[in-house]
């Protein structure tokens, strides 16, 4: 295998692994790129990327721009010297001027069967969608978000019980290795790159939080896509008592019923049954405010009045009489 020198540009933690994929890789990484550190959590301190901490570990340089758009970032860039930039889920739009510096170009590992699911957020659009498959795509990036040519395709079934995390984990398994397998055989690959049938291709959009909120008057599989979508990064919710709560593990039911869209129907032995369109979606773990992620069956024990047959769960806090 010949190997390359690498400049690695990503931020989250499917682009750490990657990362890491290349770093037991024959390949030399001459410098890391992720997004600046931002503030989370409570106390709102400075984090770090995931990306940022493996490169910490392994003593990489890293560079943390803005934006790639000025010249001298663009010659800090160049002075690296690297064959190719590896680009995975980096948050920064390449300009023409970065795609050209490398030799060998810019390869980025896209977490979708492209053109489908172009942008953002393509694991949680491929589960809020109900598509029965995905995969990784290694494709040659061009100017255009995600419309590059296409190096390679690795192709999963999406279980039915897959969420975001799951999903995104299994992505990343297939994607590690495609990745260090493409670079095997890069000039075959480049040669013969597939160009995307722009007709075919969806737009992964960012979730925005407000599609996080729960419609009961949709189907239980649709509410349950929601729920699968949210893991990890935005929890479906709805609003039960005048408390925002978060539904984190459901399952869907084709039982009929008559009862308004949120009621609670009936106790299951660890589950409520909640009336859905023309379905039940049976709820298994939730999250009140300030509290842990619990099971239903614990919850029953302490929020018993609340969580009983014939309450509501709303899409709003209702007034106060």
């Amino acid at each position: 295998m010949h190997a390359y020198n690498i400049v690695f540009a990503g931020t989250p933690e499917f682009a750490a692994l990657h990362l890491r994929a290349l770093l037991e890789s024959p390949h030399r990484i001459k410098g890391v790129y992720t997004q600046p550190d931002r503030a989370a959590g409570r106390g709102k301190q400075l984090q770090a990327s995931a990306v940022k901490k493996v490169a910490l570990e392994n003593a990489l340089p890293i560079y943390q721009p803005h934006s790639l758009r000025g010249v001298e970032d663009q010659q800090v860039l160049a002075s690296l010297e690297a064959d190719l930039i590896i680009v995975v889920a980096y948050g920064l739009i390449l300009p023409q001027a970065v795609l050209d510096i490398a030799p060998l170009g810019c390869l980025n590992v896209h977490a979708s069967l492209l053109p489908r699911w172009r942008g953002a957020a393509p694991i949680e659009r491929a589960l809020l969608a109900g598509d029965t498959e995905t995969g990784v795509t290694i494709m040659q990036m061009d100017k255009g978000l995600d419309t590059g040519a296409m190096l390679s395709k690795e192709t999963i079934p999406i279980r039915d019980e897959d969420d975001r995390q799951s999903l995104e984990s299994r992505l990343a398994q297939i994607g590690t290795k495609s990745l260090i397998d493409s670079l095997a055989q890069l000039p075959l690959l480049q040669a013969t790159a597939q160009p995307q049938d722009d007709s075919l291709s969806t737009y992964a959009a960012k979730l925005e939080k407000d599609e996080a909120l729960i419609d009961w008057a949709q189907s239980a599989a649709d509410i349950n896509r929601s729920v699968r979508g949210g893991i990890g990064r935005n929890p479906a919710y709805c609003f039960l008592n005048g408390e925002r709560v978060r539904i984190l593990k459901a399952a869907p039911l084709a039982q009929s019923h008559q009862s308004p869209a949120g009621m609670i129907l009936e106790h299951g032995h660890d589950s409520l049954l909640v009336a859905c369109k023309d379905s039940v979606l049976e709820v298994q773990t939730m999250q009140f405010p300030g509290k842990t992620v619990q099971s239903v069956d614990v919850l029953l024990n302490s929020r018993r009045e609340i969580l009983a047959p014939g309450n509501c769960f709303r899409t709003h806090i209702e007034a106060q009489s």
